[in-house]
């Protein structure tokens, strides 16, 4: 279990190559230091430095960001920058903000810093305070600082959850705040429950004679109902995890109530993992998701990459679109003649023939036993296939689509 203290802490042996930051945040980052300098010089210097590698594993807690950085002298100097942490009614006001507006709250799962949080966790001109054990007693940042300062930018381009942290929130304890103030939220936004069943009252009902006909059923809901919250308990499973399996019952059951077939009931346990999976399209591999991703690959003996890919393929078109991901098979030649010419025709270059694939650079197409077309695409010069668009009968449509 992750404790608020283990979560207010966090070490990063390795930081991002370059040292420009690419993220708007980012740049806010360098720009708070930069604006406080009327040294271009050690600026530069310090930028030096980052390139060239002097700065060590950097420590990341409420407050502070601290790392050695290397010198001239053998000995490497103690540098830190202090950021002042929110108190507790400012967090409040942040997370409600949060909880309360679902793009912000998605592009922070998406680890990207929400832009309407920008004038409150971005530190502003002067807030950055830099202190530094080398003996350089000029104005403020030295060269080391200065340094700090632009690889501290790149791990924010990579996690905005640092700075988060160095206003005073961990990780993982603010995705759990979130997730019981957006219950809250979605709670309040229900609508009112619908009136009582009519009845028939019991003298009545026990009577001799002839009894009154049953009231109508009502009619079936329109969508299933939101799951409640489930708070995060050491020992209870995965809160996320009961989340999903209750907005999945939800989900059947209603199917069974309106059609009277369960439409998953043929499911292997894999197919039924990668469904499961497929709901959450950021990412299996972020924030609270990635705790259902590896218990899900556990469970049926597979990793999370074969995982997450198998969920991009049935996000793509369902159960064909996984068969035709996991089952090569041998097709008449008939689409493929009318195929490859199409491709040809439409400057889209040779692609080779292998069973149901048609592969060519970075391209592939692989038929389904459907009829349909699953378009996919690799990096160059690697054989790792993913799933991209939507199916067609259509090879062009599919693989332009």
């Amino acid at each position: 279990m992750i404790t608020a203290r283990d979560d207010r802490r966090r070490t990063f042996d390795a930081v991002p190559a370059g040292v420009e930051a690419v993220s708007w945040w980012g740049r806010a980052w360098v720009s708070a230091l930069e604006e406080t300098s009327r040294d271009p010089a050690r600026l530069a210097r310090g930028r030096a430095y980052a390139v060239e590698g002097h700065v060590e594993s950097v420590t990341v807690t409420p407050g502070r960001i601290v790392a050695y950085v290397r010198g001239s002298r053998a000995r490497p100097y103690r540098t830190e920058l202090a950021l002042s942490p929110f108190p507790d009614s400012v967090w409040s006001e942040v997370l409600e903000e949060l909880a309360a507006d679902p793009g912000a709250l998605a592009a922070l799962l998406e680890r990207e810093v929400p832009q309407s949080l920008a004038g409150t966790v971005m530190p502003g001109a002067g807030e950055l305070l830099p202190r530094c054990s080398c003996p350089d007693t000029g104005r403020p940042p030295c060269k080391h600082a200065a340094a700090l300062c632009y690889r501290a930018a790149r791990l924010l381009d990579e996690d905005p959850f640092v700075v988060l942290l160095l206003r005073g929130r961990g990780e993982r304890e603010l995705l759990d705040e979130l997730t019981r103030r957006s219950a809250a939220h979605a709670a309040r936004e229900r609508p009112a429950p619908a009136p009582g069943l009519p009845g028939v009252p019991a003298r009545a009902a026990l009577a001799r004679g002839v009894l009154p006909p049953l009231p109508a059923p009502l009619a079936p809901p329109a969508a299933a109902g939101l799951p409640p919250a489930y708070p995060a308990d050491p020992a209870a499973p995965d809160p996320l995890a009961l989340e999903q399996l209750a907005t999945d019952a939800a989900a059947r059951a209603l199917a069974l109530l309106t059609t009277g077939e369960d439409p998953f009931a043929g499911l292997t346990l894999w197919q039924d993992a990668v469904r499961l999976a497929s709901a959450h399209p950021t990412a299996g591999l972020t924030g609270a998701a990635r705790t259902l991703y590896r218990d899900l690959a556990r469970v049926t003996g597979r990793t999370p990459t074969d995982l997450a890919r198998a969920a991009a393929a049935w996000r793509q078109g369902g159960l064909p679109a996984l068969d035709a991901l996991e089952e090569p098979w041998d097709p008449p030649a008939g689409p493929f003649d009318r195929a490859r010419p199409a491709l040809l025709a439409a400057s889209l270059g040779a692609f080779r023939p292998d069973r149901n694939r048609l592969t060519g650079h970075t391209r592939q197409l692989r038929l389904g036993r459907d009829g349909l077309w699953y378009a996919y695409e690799s990096r160059p010069g690697t054989d790792d296939w993913w799933p991209t668009g939507s199916p067609s009968a259509d090879p062009l449509s599919a693989l332009l689509g």
